[in-house]
């Protein structure tokens, strides 16, 4: 037998959840987009890769009046069309016999009392245990609703049982701090904190979870994670698309309640929260509240100044033609409603100090992007940096080559700041730019990538809903937030809101309309964005 390095063997993904428990799951909202597009086929995966029970089932429940076998059918056809199911007519069919319905309004005692009963029967023929999860894949305006009728219908029981009650909520989770704390005050009037589950897909990417790995893992990365090293930090969540027919929608939210509330204030938390002590839920979110707390309010009258907003116009994202947003359907031809957003935001701690963190989001924008990138300071001694871009002089002498060395070329002041791109999406990674010299006698300097992708490592990572989901069956709420998590969130940003309400009060006080900057669909935003960077010498990194 040959000699040579014998590697132990890792355990199989599937052994490590053997001990996931018999599960009832009732879908609210079951005929929906979200419910066939993404929460069904994760369930499906999950199966497929024996990561769920033996012994669960899914009762669905909406409005539509739909049969056991109308339901089915509905999300195989969704299954077929959907690119990143591979469909098996053998799985399909073990899947596809665990899914029931039962139709009613979201505030009718009848309707509950069906389903009461339904799950009673399931329970018995399934051997369930009493195990349930609530999923509200509804509007929000009926999530008290839901909540109220659950109770009600003695469905939710206490916490500390031998069998569990969990409740997923979707985002938005409220539309400002008021009404995001009336919302907790009746959710936990019938469940209690440790029972929900307020789901943001984004911390189902893998990249993001892997922010944490990234900085505490790596002994050579946290050193440096802070004032003394990073001068500043971007955070970029771009659409390419308008809103498409949603105007209606998207009126009664805008960028800032739809993508920064949550998404990014998230992504700003993983970045910059100080170790937790172990990797829980408790002290994962001890942690992010710690640094949402440490996020600098805003007065109204500071909001202009650190806060740029604005609608896109007529234009071509992606290729493709995208109308005005005034010219969408179901928009007010003089809506004040903002579909990009980029905000300077200051966090008071001794790690971040004086550090500037730019967020922006925006639709109709030249690419889809999700990233994360961390610009470090310049190296302290300038060696390298030439005004004048003198090069090596290099002669023959006897043969052989005498290089004097005069000065040193490099491409722009930009080229000497090593900058940490981590990818969301698209083509999840991490990137680092470094800088090495180019081949020749001159020392000229150019940027260049050291990248890790998750494709080429480990192949394409599993939908966000698939993690999630199996950490509600086995409770788990690290990647899920907290009441007051939710809260200090909506904090700040009902602050902006507030400054944005008294700058369109202060403007129809002086009997003036008032208009929104606008930015070409297609483009990085207005100039108001790029003028928060540039009267502090600093760039957008992702252009």
């Amino acid at each position: 037998m040959s000699e040579g390095i014998i590697l132990e063997e890792a355990p199989d993904i599937h052994e490590q959840f053997q001990v996931t428990p018999p599960a009832l799951m009732v879908i609210f909202g079951a005929s929906g987009d979200l419910a066939n597009r993404k929460l069904l086929p994760a369930i499906y995966r999950l199966t497929q890769q024996r990561l769920m029970p033996p012994n669960y089932i899914i009762l669905g429940y909406a409005r539509s009046p739909l049969s056991d076998d109308d339901m089915r059918q509905r999300a195989r056809t969704s299954m077929l069309a959907n690119p990143e199911v591979e469909f098996q007519n053998a799985d399909w069919e073990a899947f596809a016999s665990r899914l029931f319905y039962v139709s009613g309004d979201y505030d009718d005692a009848e309707g509950f009392q069906r389903l009461s009963e339904r799950i009673t029967t399931l329970e018995e023929q399934w051997n369930i245990g009493g195990n349930r999860l609530f999923y509200l894949s509804t509007p929000p305006s009926v999530y008290e609703p839901i909540v109220t009728c659950l109770g009600v219908a003695g469905l939710v029981e206490p916490a500390g049982r031998q069998s569990w009650t969990r409740i997923v909520i979707e985002k938005p989770f409220g539309s400002d701090l008021h009404s995001a704390h009336k919302l907790n005050d009746h959710v936990l009037s019938v469940f209690d904190e440790e029972q929900v589950y307020r789901i943001d897909h984004y911390l189902g990417k893998e990249t993001v979870q892997n922010v944490l790995v990234f900085r505490f893992a790596n002994g050579i990365f946290e050193p440096i994670w802070n004032r003394n090293y990073v001068d500043n930090v971007q955070i970029t969540v771009a659409e390419s698309i308008g809103v498409e027919g949603r105007g209606g929608y998207y009126e009664k939210s805008g960028a800032l309640r739809d993508m920064m509330q949550n998404h990014l204030l998230q992504l700003v938390s993983l970045t910059a929260m100080e170790p937790p002590i172990a990797f829980d839920a408790k002290a994962v979110r001890d942690q992010k509240v710690n640094l949402l707390q440490a996020i600098r309010p805003l007065l109204p009258e500071e909001v202009p100044e650190y806060v740029v907003r604005a609608q896109y116009s007529a234009g071509t994202a992606a290729t493709r033609p995208v109308p005005a947003y005034l010219d969408e359907n179901g928009v007010a031809s003089d809506s004040t409603t903002e579909t990009y957003v980029a905000w300077r935001l200051e966090i008071d701690n001794w790690r971040w100090q004086g550090v500037p963190f730019y967020l922006r989001t925006g639709k109709a924008l030249p690419r889809k992007a999700s990233e994360i990138s961390v610009t470090f300071r310049r190296a302290p001694h300038l060696l390298f940096d030439s005004t004048e871009g003198f090069e090596s002089s290099v002669s023959q002498i006897d043969g052989g080559v005498r290089s004097t060395t005069q000065g040193l070329r490099m491409n722009g002041d930009s080229l000497s700041r090593n900058v940490l791109t981590m990818r969301i999406q698209p083509d999840e990674g991490i990137t680092l730019k470094t800088l090495a010299k180019r081949p020749g006698p001159s020392v000229n300097l150019t940027p260049v990538n050291l990248e890790f992708t998750y494709g080429h490592s480990f192949g394409e990572p599993p939908d966000a809903y698939q993690r999630l989901l199996l950490d509600v069956v086995l409770g788990d709420s690290t990647l899920f937030t907290r009441r007051d998590e939710v809260e200090l969130a909506w904090q700040r940003i009902t602050q902006v809101l507030d400054g944005w309400r008294m700058q369109e009060e202060l403007t129809a006080n002086g009997r003036k309309p008032f208009r929104l900057p606008h930015y070409p669909a297609g483009t990085w935003g207005p100039s108001e964005a790029d003028f928060l960077l540039e009267k502090e010498g600093q760039h957008w990194v992702t252009e």
